[in-house]
């Protein structure tokens, strides 16, 4: 049976600035400015633990146009390890490290595969005899708009064939929209393997054959949370094998948690020191923004910077830390609509109002005519209309009664 593995990732972003984290204490810092190239030595380490037959970087290796010295002088170290395993890497360049950009060049060991500005393909072959046709571009400037998923052509005479494409999977979300292309564009080639790049959120969009995104392998910001990695592939001539690795060197957590049990200073002190240590990972940093929810504590809202600086404080922990970034508390809010109606005639037409409201299926309309949406949802029935409608109400009132509070 003919095999062939190989790492599977995109978006390294090597040599990121990280701005706006210039308040972290030194240490941390640091460790978050050298967390991409933690990261791909991870990757690369994962890479010669499997001794994989080749790697595939899907785009965007270095964060901008200019590359670093540094960013490249690391890069360099990394393809070494893998070319003393006679490991090859297929690289192609994205619209941000794309071929147009100003900087020192530094040669590549002889390992190293770049496609060039237009779609080509490139054959590796396996001592068995086994045979991989890839195919790819890498951007000439930052701006590809083109849907150069066109240009992709199947050639005949190989075991396997793998296309890489740094570009947008037209429809998934509003990031940069270069190198469009539809799923099912990509399933009429008949390729074996889609190795994608550019969007920073894991995503498999098919699995057989295997189309997916591996995501960045280093967080960067708090907007691209929880573990980043690669995948180590296995393809077969009947099967695909698709195993994720972990490569961050420091996670971002966003943690939302319901504090309502919580009657005391002392237990609500506890209870975040807990919540901190479920996300302490052997090794790994981790840069956490805790969101409190129904917190009955009085004016805990006025003193947030001193719950921030007390448990910061209190992290020792260089190697696996855990630092809070930031705290934020919804306080509980109770309320009666009785009370409410006689306090204010705003509450007493709000509820009338809201008692009128018969178009509750009129405004959800758009989900349901949803393509995707439609298929797992079943028609409302009275109980469930009247909890929605209950819901809705209860959520209005809490946030306008939050609002007066803090004004």
């Amino acid at each position: 049976m003919k095999e062939v593995t190989f790492i599977h990732a995109a978006d390294l972003h090597l040599d990121s600035p990280m701005t706006g984290l210039k308040h972290l204490p030194k240490q941390i810092f640091q460790r978050l400015q050298e967390s991409t190239f933690h990261a791909f030595r991870r990757l690369i380490d994962a890479a010669l633990t499997f001794n994989v037959d080749f790697v595939i970087l899907a785009g965007d290796l270095y964060d901008g146009e200019n590359r670093s010295l540094r960013a490249q002088t690391r890069f360099r170290k990394e393809m070494e390890r893998l070319l003393e395993r006679n490991i090859p890497v297929y690289i192609v360049h994205g619209n941000h490290d794309h071929l147009g950009g100003m900087w020192p060049h530094f040669q590549m060991p002889d390992n190293v595969h770049i496609f060039k500005e237009h779609v080509e393909s490139k054959d590796f072959q396996k001592s068995d005899g086994t045979t991989v046709r890839l195919y790819g571009f890498s951007y000439p400037d930052r701006h590809v708009f083109d849907r150069m998923i066109t240009q992709y052509k199947r050639e005949e005479g190989a075991d396997f064939h793998i296309g890489i494409l740094h570009g947008y999977h037209e429809g998934s979300s509003n990031h940069g929209k270069y190198a469009p292309f539809h799923l099912k564009e990509l399933l009429e080639k008949q390729f074996d393997y889609w190795a994608l790049g550019h969007i920073h959120k894991r995503s498999i969009l098919s699995e057989f054959p295997p189309v997916l995104y591996p995501g960045n392998i280093q967080g960067r910001n708090k907007k691209e949370t929880g573990i980043k990695g690669c995948y180590f592939v296995s393809l077969t001539e009947h099967d695909a094998s698709l195993r994720f690795v972990e490569t961050s060197d420091v996670i971002w957590e966003d943690v939302k948690t319901d504090a309502e049990h919580i009657d005391s200073v002392h237990e609500l002190y506890e209870f975040c020191r807990k919540t901190m240590e479920e996300y302490r990972r052997e090794g790994i940093g981790t840069l956490l923004h805790l969101s409190l929810t129904n917190v009955k504590i009085d004016g805990m809202h006025t003193q947030l910077s001193e719950w921030l600086e007390l448990f910061q404080e209190e992290e020792k922990d260089e190697s696996s830390f855990v630092w809070p970034v930031k705290i934020e508390v919804e306080e509980k809010v109770n309320w009666e609509r009785s009370k409410l109606t006689l306090e204010a005639d705003f509450y007493r037409e709000l509820f009338e109002a809201i008692d009128e409201y018969r178009d509750i299926e009129e405004c959800l309309s758009p989900l349901y005519q949803h393509p995707n949406a439609r298929k797992y949802l079943n028609a409302l029935d009275e109980y469930e209309s009247a909890r929605l409608k209950k819901e809705a109400e209860d959520l209005l009132i809490r946030s306008l009664l939050r609002k007066e509070a803090f004004e």
